[in-house]
């Protein structure tokens, strides 16, 4: 064999091994996109599921149906709320009544006395409310006794909403006790002009 016919030889197996390392980058690259959409769709299921649990176990998104917190929070507003039934004054919580979920604020907890005069003023422990969330003052469906004790382990919660809102000052709804609670409201997420931290 002469020296002509073996450098054709070598030439031509350089496109082969060419060809080869082609096909193994193309190869290799399937299996990398392949990899990569399996890893992707199992981040995804992943996130969903601790989004579901979070919204689930923690942070409860809810949306508000009618306008007894008005003007605070209003009809269709949507909410991120905390699980707790560890509330303080002023907190506005959800409970469970018979199959409805309702959202009041927290008037007085276990202990407090208090009084509503036939203009709606509420009298804490003998000390006369500032209530800034509320725009009309009123005695509202009330059918108690004042002065009255809120029981152990109890809340005595009202609507901002006071001329329409039934609560606390009605039998049909009464105290809360701490187990019928659900949580409390952290912040409006939606509509976006109310986007913040509920006071």
């Amino acid at each position: 064999m002469d020296v002509n016919s073996e450098d054709r030889n070598e030439k031509s197996s350089f496109p082969k091994v060419q060809e080869l390392q082609d096909e193994l980058l193309r190869v290799n690259n399937g299996i990398g996109y392949k990899q990569l959409i399996k890893n992707t769709f199992v981040i995804l299921i992943v996130t969903a599921a601790v989004v579901v649990l979070i919204n689930t176990l923690l942070l409860p998104v809810m949306k508000i149906d009618g306008n007894s917190m008005s003007p605070t929070l209003r009809d269709s507003d949507i909410v991120v709320s905390l699980k707790t039934s560890k509330l303080n004054r002023e907190d506005i919580c959800f409970f469970y009544d018979d199959n409805r979920i309702l959202c009041k604020r927290v008037i007085a907890v276990s202990g407090d006395v208090i009084s509503i005069d036939e203009e709606g003023n509420v009298m804490l422990n003998n000390e006369l409310l500032s209530e800034p969330n509320i725009t009309e003052k009123s005695l509202g469906e009330c059918d108690i006794e004042f002065p009255y004790t809120i029981p152990d382990d109890s809340y005595f919660v009202m609507g901002d909403n006071r001329p329409t809102s039934i609560d606390s000052r009605s039998t049909e709804i009464g105290c809360i006790p701490k187990d019928r609670v659900e949580g409390k409201i952290l912040f409006c997420f939606w509509p976006i002009p109310d986007f913040g931290i509920i006071k």
